[in-house]
C-alpha cells in the first residue's frame, strides 16, 4: 500500500492534538500558574476581613446606619452611602529618606478587590484586569468554548480582529460589561463577574471616586493588601511563562510537520512524544474530528447532497405520513 502524503489538513489535526495534550500534562510551568491560583485564593479572605476592620474604622457602622436613616427621611440629597469594592488605602513613614520632604510621607497605592481591577499602577481596570480575569477563570472560559490564553498568546501583538473577537467572548462569558462601577448600585456586570464582585463591597460615605478618599491603615496593614496585589500579579507571570512554553513546543512542532512529507512521520513523531495517535483514524476523521470515510456515514453524506428540492405535495405526503405514524404508535 502506498504512503499516504502529509496535507495541511493533517497536519493541523495532528498539531490539535498535540496542543490538547500540552494543555493537560503537567509540567513544573503548570504547575507554578495553579500554585499561583492557589496562593490567591488563600489571601483573598485574608486581605478582605483586615479591608473590613480598616474601613470600618473610616466609616463606622452606626455612622453609616446614621446616614441611612437621614436619607430615608430627607431624601436623594442626602444620599451619601455607597458600596465599594476598590480602595485607597495609605500609610504614613515613620522616617523620611535624605531625598524626600514632608510631601512624601504618605504612601498611598490602589486595591480592587473585584474580577477585573487592576492589579498594575493604573487606578481602574486595565489589560492587567483582564489578564488576571481569564487566568483566574481559565477552567470557567475553557468550559464555555472560549480561548482564556488570547492575551498571553497575543503577547507583544498589536490589537487584531483575532485579539478582539477572543477577548469579547471572554469579557460576555464573564459577564462583564466593560464597565465596572465604583458604587455596585451602578455596576452593570453580570454572571460570574458580578458573583465574584458582590463577596467584596463595604459600606463607605461619600459617593465620589475612590481616590479623592484616601483610607488611613498601618504600615503592616497595607503590605498585606499589597502581598494580594502581588499574588494576582503572580497569576498572570506564572500564566504567561506557561502558555509561552506551549505556543513555543507548538512552533517546534509547526516547523517540523511543515518539513514532513509523509502522514506516517508525523505519527512517528507523535509516538515519539508518547501521545497515542493512529494513522487511520486521522484518515477516517476530517478537520473536526467527525469521522465521515466509514462507508455508511460517506453514503449518507453524498446522498444528501442531491435531491434536495421538495414539492408542496412531497412536504404533504411526509407530513400525512408522520401523523399517521404517531397514532399508530
Amino acid at each position: 500500500m502506498s504512503k499516504i502524503r502529509m496535507n495541511t489538513e493533517f497536519r493541523n489535526k495532528i498539531l490539535n492534538r498535540y496542543s490538547e495534550n500540552a494543555e493537560q500534562e503537567i509540567t513544573q510551568e503548570k504547575d507554578a500558574f495553579n500554585d499561583a491560583r492557589e496562593k490567591v485564593d488563600a489571601l483573598y479572605p485574608k486581605a478582605f476581613e483586615l479591608a473590613k476592620a480598616v474601613v470600618g474604622r473610616s466609616y463606622p457602622s452606626d455612622d453609616v446606619q446614621t446616614c441611612r436613616s437621614l436619607k430615608a427621611k430627607y431624601g436623594n440629597p442626602l444620599d451619601v452611602v455607597a458600596k465599594d469594592k476598590c480602595f485607597y488605602f495609605s500609610y504614613a513613614k515613620d522616617q523620611l529618606d535624605e531625598d524626600e520632604d514632608e510631601s512624601d510621607r504618605n504612601v498611598s497605592e490602589h486595591f480592587d478587590f473585584g474580577l477585573f481591577g487592576s492589579v498594575g499602577d493604573s487606578s481602574y481596570s486595565d489589560d492587567t484586569g483582564k489578564q488576571f480575569a481569564y487566568a483566574y477563570k481559565r477552567e470557567e472560559l475553557k468550559a464555555k468554548e472560549c480561548n482564556p490564553d488570547i492575551l498571553a498568546q497575543q503577547n507583544g501583538k498589536e490589537d487584531n480582529p483575532h485579539k478582539t473577537k477572543h477577548i469579547d467572548a471572554n469579557d460576555k462569558a464573564l459577564g462583564y460589561t466593560k464597565y465596572s462601577s465604583y458604587n455596585s448600585d451602578d455596576d452593570n456586570s453580570v454572571g460570574i463577574t458580578k458573583q465574584f464582585d458582590s463577596q467584596f463591597y463595604l459600606d463607605i460615605i461619600g459617593t465620589s471616586h475612590c481616590r479623592s478618599r484616601t483610607i488611613a491603615c498601618n504600615r503592616e496593614e497595607f503590605k498585606v493588601f499589597q502581598m494580594l496585589k502581588q499574588a494576582k500579579a503572580n497569576v498572570i507571570t506564572c500564566h504567561q511563562k506557561w502558555i509561552d512554553s506551549i505556543e513555543k513546543q507548538k512552533q517546534a512542532m509547526k516547523t517540523g510537520l511543515k518539513a514532513y512529507r509523509y502522514l506516517s512521520e508525523g505519527v512517528e513523531l507523535m509516538k515519539e512524544l508518547d501521545i497515542e495517535i493512529d494513522e487511520a483514524e486521522l484518515v477516517r476523521c476530517n478537520s473536526t474530528g467527525l469521522t465521515i470515510y466509514n462507508p455508511q456515514n460517506l453514503a449518507s453524506m453524498i446522498k444528501g447532497m442531491k435531491n434536495t428540492h421538495i414539492t408542496r405535495e412531497q412536504k404533504i405526503a411526509i407530513r400525512k405520513e408522520y401523523e399517521r405514524q404517531n397514532k399508530v404508535n
